[in-house]
């Protein structure tokens, strides 16, 4: 029976270095939010990118939805991945991190395929509630991660996608005695998804972990 490779730091570079090249404002991204120091662990990892650019790459995704931003790496990533008439909607709720973000786009050239709005997920999903979209990436506040599941359901069709980032919570949700609240909720998200009829699913070590869901 084959066993996981435990991914040290050396051997992910060695992964890194034969993934896909960033485009360079993603690198500059990358580079920006190394300056901000602890808030940068809000950041995808670059393996992220790589995968989230394949999946839409590989079933034909126009439309996407995120839940949370932050200074646009992720949406970045989408974007570059998407054909030149799809579309991101990206929302987040933190107006200055919104500005980087979009000066960002701007830079790449992607500002055209993406769409910022500026206020509570929660608000913004009320508005968008009759929209449909090929797939739904959430990576915002976590303990509303079950509601923004939920509501991503109503807005994917039959095999669309919905990615949920940090599923595996620093490694701490496997350690059930650590009671710590956030734990708890991305434990119990966790149990949900698992348990949810109307998806197929599986959870990616990449990163911090990430659930794909394919709607049934």
């Amino acid at each position: 029976m084959g066993a996981n490779l435990e991914i040290t730091e050396k051997l992910q570079n060695y992964i890194n270095d034969f993934g896909l090249t960033l485009n360079p404002v993603q690198q500059e991204i990358i580079d920006y939010n190394n300056t901000l120091g602890d808030i940068k662990r809000m950041q995808v990892d670059p393996s992220q990118c790589y995968f989230l650019h394949l999946i839409i790459k590989i079933s034909n995704i126009k439309n996407v939805l995120e839940i949370g931003t932050f200074t646009g790496l992720s949406a970045l990533s989408i974007s570059l991945a998407l054909p030149n008439d799809g579309k991101l909607i990206a929302l987040d709720k933190n107006d200055e991190t919104n500005k980087v973000a979009v000066n960002f786009f701007k830079k790449a050239n992607q500002n055209h395929k993406i769409e910022t709005k500026i206020k509570p997920a929660l608000e913004s999903l009320d508005e968008l509630k009759k929209n449909k979209f090929d797939m739904v990436f959430i990576d915002a506040d976590k303990m509303n991660y079950k509601e923004y599941y939920e509501r991503s359901l109503k807005l994917v069709d039959k095999g669309g996608l919905i990615i949920i980032d940090n599923v595996l919570w620093h490694g701490e949700v496997a350690d059930k005695n650590n009671l710590d609240k956030y734990t708890v909720n991305i434990r119990e998200f966790n149990s949900h998804v698992s348990n949810d009829k109307r998806v197929e699913q599986i959870i990616v070590p990449l990163g911090d972990g990430m659930t794909v869901c394919r709607v049934l």
